[in-house]
């Protein structure tokens, strides 16, 4: 397959300004990111920026980045962009976030083995969640299934509920799985949701990609068993300085 992967990194993060250019362990978080993307079997991987800074510091090391606007509300829209930049026809792209500079290459294939069924429009990986504490996290999207492993919805709040249980034992009860945010498009497919206005369900969640599937469009899941470490804040860095050392 034709994949290629694109990380999109803005430097003006709210909560995180020049979150991408951070330090961690001798190399930046997105130097980090850009690595694990190269290790896996992604036909291509590349940048896609909103300032010069960052460009520079990854053609800097070596690696491949585009500009792009500054005005993109969402990673997806970047990264439609930066494909229109190539070429090259990629057949599938691979969004990977910029602030998860531990995610494995086994994953970002998984997410690209989803494409193997000719079916697939969309894809995302998806976690099994072991604890109460992880479940009712709001800032952990769950996800529902079909019995295709299809994604029926996402939501903030753990869904379904578990009627005559308590809140604590929940997931023993039933099996919940929380979404990893990384995605998978087929090229034509990704055009066509970037055309997508905003939706009343997305806006209500603040997820994405429930735009997609208010719209009809299908997202298909892989399971994956290992853990992704996002960092939003300053907070969150701090804390994976802590434990690696």
């Amino acid at each position: 397959m034709d994949v290629l992967g694109i990380i999109p990194a803005r430097y003006a993060s709210t909560r995180f300004p020049g979150k991408p250019l951070t330090d961690i362990k001798g190399k930046t978080m997105i130097r980090r990111v850009y690595e694990q993307a190269k290790s896996s079997s992604l036909t291509d991987v590349v940048v896609a920026t909103d300032d010069q800074r960052i460009l520079e510091h990854v053609l800097g090391f070596g690696g491949k980045a585009v500009m792009t606007a500054e005005h993109h509300q969402s990673g997806t829209d970047r990264c439609f962009e930066a494909y229109k930049q190539y070429d090259h026809p990629f057949e599938y792209i691979i969004n990977i976030q910029g602030d998860e500079p531990f995610i494995r290459p086994e994953q970002i294939d998984l997410v690209a083995s989803c494409f193997k069924d000719s079916r697939t429009q969309l894809a995302t990986l998806i976690k099994k969640i072991e604890t109460a504490e992880e479940l009712f996290n709001v800032n952990a999207p769950k996800v529902v299934l079909n019995k295709a492993k299809e994604a029926l919805y996402f939501s903030r709040q753990p869904i379904p509920y578990c009627r005559n249980v308590p809140d604590d034992i929940w997931h023993q009860q039933h099996t919940y799985y929380k979404h990893i945010g990384i995605y998978g498009y087929r090229a034509d497919i990704l055009e066509q949701i970037t055309q997508l206005p905003p939706s009343e369900l997305e806006l209500a969640e603040s997820l994405e990609q429930l735009r997609w599937l208010e719209n009809g469009f299908r997202i298909s899941t892989a399971i994956t068993e290992f853990e992704t470490i996002g960092i939003d804040t300053p907070e969150d860095l701090e804390r994976i300085r802590e434990y690696w050392n």
